[in-house]
This record gives C-alpha cells, structure tokens and sequence, in this order.
C-alpha cells in the first residue's frame, strides 16, 4: 500500500509540473497576440472548483460549506476572501492577466486554458453567434492562433530538454562502457528468440560501434531488420533481427537485456554456509555443483536447486581455480553479500557544465522522442494495443520509494509523450485544431464555428473511449497479477 502511495503521489505530482507547463504555454502566446483568456486551470473543475482567484476583483474564493443553527452542512458554498482593494473595470480592448479567472479544480488528469473566441470543450457555437471581438481568438490571423495552438506541445518539449539537461549538469553521466562488460549481458527470452545468448557482447548496431551514453540505441536494436554485430566465444556473429521481435516485447514488463554481473564474495556472514565451507572475501564462484555460474543470474537459481544440500563449488581465489564444500541453508543462501556492478566494473563518469548539459538535454530529449514515434506504429498490433495502459501504467513507471533522479527522468520522459501525443492530428487535441489552421492557411478558406463544433465532438468522444480501454487494461492486468 505505502508502495502504491509513494508511485501516485509521484504521479501527481509530475502530472502537475506538466500540465501547467502545457497549458502555460498556450496562456502566453494568446496573452502576447492580445487574446483574452477566461479561465487559467489546473486539474478539472466539473461542479465545483477547489480555489478560485479573480485578480480584478481581488477575491480568493475557496469551497466550504454552509451549515444549519445545528451545525449540519446543508450545501456546498465558496467563502470568500478579500486579498485587496478591487481593480478598475477591465478594458476588453486590452485585456490583462487580471481579466483571467485563475483556478484549482479537483479531478487531477489535466487543466484547461480557457481561450475566449475558441471552439473548445467549453463552448459551441452557439456560445459565438455574438460578433467576434478583436480581443477574441477567432479574430486573430491564422498564424498567430497556429503559434498560440502548437505552444503547448512545444513547452513540454522544451520542458523534457531542460530536465534532461539539469540531470546532466547536476549527476552527469555514470555508465558502463559496453567493453568493460567483460561477461557480456544476459536476456530475456524474446530476444534469444531472436539469435541472441547469454554472455554476447554487443559491439556493432549497424555498422557502428556500441555507445553505452546513446540511450536510443536499444530501442533501434529490437527493430525490424536491424544488425546486431556481437561478441559470442570470442568470434564476431552478426544477428538480424526478425520482424515479430519488437510485438513480443511490448508486452513484456521486464527489460530486455541487462549487464551480465560476475560472482565477486564481498562479505561474509559469520556462522554461516560460506565461512564453514573455506570461502573467503574476493572470491569469485564460477559453479554450484555441476552447474556453471559465470554469473549471478545463474549463480541464485543454482544455489536454490540445492537448499539443505552440501554442494561443490568452483571459485577462483589469486588467479587460481579451486573446488571447496559449501552447505547451503534451507532458504537457499550460503551467507555472502556479492560486488555490484559499479564494484567490479570500469565506471565512466561524465560530468557536463552548464553550458555543456544543454547539447546534452537536447541529445538525450530528442533521441527519446525519436524512440517514442518509432515504438507507436505497435499499438495498431495486437500486441501493441494489448500493452496500451492509463494511469496505473503511468504510476507504475516510478519507484517504490522517493528518488528525485529517477523522477525527473520518467517526468522528462512523460513530458516528450505528452508532447507528441497533442499533436497527433485529432479533434479535440492540439494536433486536431493545428492540422484545420494548417489546412486554413493553405486554403485560405476558415472552417466554420459548427464544424469545428462537431469536430471537437467526435474527437472528445473518441479520447474518452481511449482513456476508458487504456485504463480498463491496467485494471485487467491487475486482476491477473
């Protein structure tokens, strides 16, 4: 339970930095073209809203309650709060920041930016059969309502930029070059479908070599067609990868390769297992009675084939190979704690200036963007569309337990899907009403208010049906956990 808090609090929070940023972005283009803005709003307000802030009057309005002599709440009310003296009436022919009614709603899975002169979710056209005012949206060329509708998009792709580019300055890089990973790399099953075997070392993607800082690259290497130049017993093997493999993947919720980490002993426990048996610190355990263990991922499955068992085990102690008789405990342990990779491998630390982190967030923003598009063809798959998730999958993405690196990575992440999502050419999403300024432009022929009416009507209705079966999969895949 503390687990599911932690990921939703996370999820909240990182959906909070990104709406705002979104919707801040359409808020101050209309602002700079001299369009008036209605409503400013984080998170939905259906109902009722939260707090709401009309800078012209000065007024702080918050919900509460109505109560009877008896004390009990009758209704719903806001209470009202004076912050100052009142502004003068506002100038439609001007309109300022205190024209805009500022708000916090209570259904967090978005905000709004309530644009006057716009055909949105909250207008038709009937709510513009009025004359169309020169403070309006739909008085302003089309370009200008073209910048003010792709400036969303275009502040959550700045924003990831940023991010990635602040983790750059603040951490830097810690990776390990993929020719220190002297035992190569362990996968899963779809990708030894697919040609590839525990302890490859990867060395080429397409003719060019491995770079472990190119976060793209393993995406790329699951497409369809691509070469794989690897490592395998000392010859070079070339694996071209097969169409079905990326469908297999996206339904697995494990990685597809991970670093293939050696037994090192770091520390014994005593009384236990390993001390009875001659195992000292700095050991490596290559086999557990007639299994080889080149790695930990073969080493624990082999030690818990042998609980309660007294096993021989291979190690090597000062360059030398030895056998040794280790008791093994009915849980399957032997009482060691084992190196982890930054322990035993070459670590290569890049550290970036201010300066240098912004190439570096424009690297990493744009590679994972390119990845994102690529991997999208997938949900018109079975597969693909089996594997599309809401929010569960969303707060699934996050850790356990508070990790301010790891969620400025997945918030930077969410914020480059976010981006490309709104402008995908749906009603409804800023890609729809881009791609009718668009066609406007070149047609020189404006769409009509009871068009764009209808139009936001389908899309609306078709990202509610999307959102019901993306959420109704987390569900479903909930219950067969």
């Amino acid at each position: 339970m503390e687990s599911f808090l932690f990921k939703a609090l996370q999820l909240i929070v990182a959906l909070v930095i990104l709406v705002t940023v979104h919707e801040f972005g359409h808020y101050i283009f209309a602002r700079m073209f001299g369009i008036k803005v209605n409503r400013f709003y984080l998170f939905f307000n259906p109902w009722f809203s939260l707090l709401k802030y009309n800078p012209r009057a000065n007024e702080l309005q918050i919900i509460g309650y109505t109560r009877d002599e008896n004390g009990t709440e009758v209704q719903k009310a806001w209470k009202t709060i004076r912050v100052g003296k009142p502004h003068p009436a506002a100038d439609n022919a001007k309109p300022t920041w205190r024209d805009t009614i500022y708000g916090l709603g209570w259904l967090p899975l978005g905000g709004y930016c309530d644009i006057a002169g716009m055909v949105d979710e909250t207008k038709s056209s009937k709510d513009l059969a009025a004359e169309p005012q020169p403070w309006e949206f739909r008085s302003k060329a089309a370009w200008k309502r073209l910048l003010v509708m792709v400036a969303g998009v275009l502040m959550n792709f700045v924003l990831a930029i940023i991010i990635y580019a602040g983790i750059a300055f603040h951490w830097g890089d810690r990776v390990v070059p993929y020719q220190a990973m002297t035992e190569g790399l362990d996968f899963s099953p779809e990708m030894q479908s697919a040609g590839f075997r525990d302890g490859d070392r990867l060395l080429t993607l397409d003719g060019r070599p491995f770079d472990a800082l190119d976060v793209s690259q393993h995406w790329k290497m699951v497409q369809p067609g691509a070469r794989v130049g690897v490592l395998r017993d000392g010859d070079t093997t070339e694996i071209v990868i097969p169409e079905e493999l990326v469908k297999k993947l996206v339904n697995t919720t494990e990685g597809f390769m991970s670093i293939r980490v050696p037994v090192h002993v770091a520390k014994l426990m005593p009384g236990e297992g390993a001390v009875r048996g001659g195992i000292r610190e700095g050991d490596r355990i290559v086999s557990v009675a007639s299994d080889t263990t080149p790695s930990i991922g073969e080493f624990m499955p082999a030690l818990a084939a042998h609980k309660g068992e007294t096993v021989a085990m291979g190690i090597i102690r000062d360059g030398r190979y030895s056998r040794v008789e280790v008791p093994v405990n009915e849980y399957g342990k032997i009482g060691i704690q084992m190196l982890g990779p930054a322990d035993i491998f070459e670590i290569e630390e890049v550290r970036y200036s201010l300066l240098g982190s912004l190439p570096r967030g424009w690297q990493i923003g744009t590679q994972q963007l390119g990845s994102y598009v690529s991997s999208l063809k997938l949900v018109f798959s079975k597969e693909g569309a089996q594997s599309v998730g809401g929010f569960g999958t969303l707060g699934s993405l996050f850790p356990e337990k508070w990790d301010w690196y790891s969620f400025w990575q997945i918030t930077a992440f969410l914020s480059v899907i976010l981006a490309f999502m709104n402008i995908i050419p749906i009603p409804a999403l800023d890609g729809g009403y881009t791609l009718f300024l668009l066609v406007e432009i070149v047609t020189r022929r404006k769409p009509s208010e009871r068009f764009l009416e209808i139009a936001n009507m389908i899309g609306m209705g078709f990202l509610f049906l999307l959102l019901f079966y993306a959420n109704a999969n987390d569900i479903f895949r909930f219950i067969l956990k």
